[in-house]
């Protein structure tokens, strides 16, 4: 699905508006977003709306107007702002429905007893700073502490970058119009938005200008339909054999974790190739799969030993837990330029990797690094806020290398095309779920999915299972679980209501 920033969402809806008419339009809005309302309202209080003078208000209007009866409805808005003969329209229905229509602002009293609070105070338009209007209002909404559903963009949220004003408004969830708006799914926003719907309202992406290289969302159709399963006649190196390079004597979990996140994710066979001085503690925890050893300390003799195995696997997983010597940096670049099977490089292969890059473009490979590491592959200083997404695609267009920046809002990304995972959760905050990650993407591309597929295959699953074993654990959540919930998250229904659905829920 195409994320879009504010410029694109103003060509789609106009396109929308001289197709269908606004008022059709909005008509449409108000009952999608009327569909939500119950899903994050309190049981008892009204339902009350603060409506903004452009079209942003008039979806408030919409949505009180399409809910119906069965709970108080009030609107808060200025009476004397007319707006668009669509909004004239929706506030006439609003009216007539038995709306109540007060004038701005709201008493902080009636906001506190709201049932839900509909954030229609600025839409996908929006500047920053916010005006000293909006932003008193974004305040009381704040102080009031009521659950809030955001009308396209939480007030005060960027929408194409997800830059934060300080006042902005910090949503429940958020119900997009038309299409999602880039600044919902990057960070920043992405926490403001709270849970995102997207309602298409009959909008068509094919109207977006096509400028530049798109930024996609994976929804749960797309994980659906890329994820691998097994042929009737699968045997276990069919169904994926991928090597893992990884551990050593002062990391040998990570070794365990990346082969357990390449067995869970599907793996019919797994080898793990670990020097010696890590493998009494891999072989302890590892029983159904394949542990062989090589000597560090002869890091010629390693590689060969290491490219004798690749022979019977289909895929690499290299980097989790090695170490950052010199031995190590022969080892992991001479698997990588002595094979051509398609790899995932993670961790301390990343190190070593970041003075050959020019090597390694348009290979069959994918580089996960965080923000730190990804500093030291660029060669340049850290990222700074709202510019994750401009950073890895120059660095894409320079070194062609599928790349998977990880964050809150994971960006991956190749040549032609970028997409935002927005199954990303704060369970994953803790040491190893990167190597899962690892041991994941190797057995998707041993199954056959090209890096950018695999890529964002294994973090759209990754986010699903971390949020799996937080339901289980609300705290303490470790990497070992990750891995274990990988297959009980992997059926994922495809959340949808009254034509629309769920992108963060």
């Amino acid at each position: 699905m195409l994320a879009v920033d504010a410029a694109a969402m103003r060509a789609v809806d106009a396109a929308a508006v001289a197709r269908d008419g606004e008022v059709a339009l909005m008509t449409r809005a108000g009952e999608a977003i009327a569909a939500l309302i119950d899903r994050y309202a309190r049981e008892r209080g009204p339902l009350v709306a603060i409506a903004g003078a452009g079209g942003n208000g008039g979806d408030a209007y919409a949505a009180l107007a399409s809910y119906g009866v069965g709970r108080d409805r009030i609107v808060y808005a200025d009476p004397a702002a007319s707006g668009s003969a669509a909004r004239r329209d929706a506030r006439a229905r609003a009216l007539a429905a038995g709306v109540e229509e007060r004038p701005l602002p709201p008493t902080a009293e009636t906001l506190a007893g709201a049932a839900l609070v509909l954030d229609g105070i600025l839409g996908a338009n929006a500047r920053l700073p916010l005006d000293p209007a909006s932003a008193a209002l974004c305040s009381l909404i704040a102080t009031a502490g009521a659950p809030v559903l955001a009308l396209d963009v939480p007030t005060g949220v960027d929408p194409s970058t997800g830059a934060l004003d300080p006042h902005a408004v910090h949503a429940l969830a958020t119900i997009a119009l038309g299409a999602p708006k880039r600044g919902t799914l990057l960070e920043g926003g992405r926490d403001a938005a709270g849970e995102l719907w997207c309602a298409p309202l009959g909008m068509r992406e094919s109207d977006a200008p096509a400028d530049g290289v798109p930024l996609r969302v994976t929804s749960a159709a797309d994980f659906t339909a890329l994820l691998p399963h097994r042929a009737g006649e699968s045997d276990k190196r069919s169904s994926g054999a991928p090597l893992i390079i990884a551990g050593s004597g002062q990391f040998p979990g990570a070794a365990v974790l990346c082969a357990l996140g390449a067995a869970r994710s599907g793996a019919g066979y797994v080898t793990v190739a670990a020097p010696e001085s890590a493998a009494a503690a891999i072989r302890a925890h590892l029983i159904e799969q394949v542990v062989v050893t090589y000597d560090e300390r002869d890091p010629e003799a390693a590689v060969k030993t290491i490219l004798d195995l690749t022979g019977r696997c289909d895929a690499i997983g290299i980097g989790p837990g090695l170490g950052l010597s010199e031995a190590f940096g022969t080892i992991v670049n001479g698997v990588l330029a002595g094979c051509a099977l398609p790899a995932v490089a993670d961790a301390s292969a990343l190190f070593h990797l970041a003075k050959r890059l020019p090597a390694y473009r348009d290979r069959s490979l994918v580089l996960t690094p965080h923000a730190g590491e990804f500093a030291r592959l660029s060669g340049k200083r850290t990222i700074a806020e709202g510019e994750r997404l401009s950073r890895l695609r120059a660095f894409i267009d320079e070194f062609g290398i599928t790349t998977l920046l990880k964050g809150a809002s994971t960006l991956i990304g190749d040549r032609t095309d970028t997409f935002v995972n927005p199954t990303g959760t704060n369970a994953l905050a803790t040491a190893g779920t990167g190597d899962v990650l690892t041991g994941m993407i190797a057995t998707l591309l041993g199954q056959g999915l090209s890096p950018l597929d695999a890529a964002r295959t294994g973090a759209y699953w990754h986010g699903l299972a971390g949020r799996a074993a937080q339901r289980t654990r609300v705290r303490g959540v470790i990497a070992r679980d990750v891995a274990e919930t990988l297959g009980p998250s992997s059926s994922v229904p495809n959340v949808a209501q009254g034509g629309f659905t769920a992108l963060i829920a």
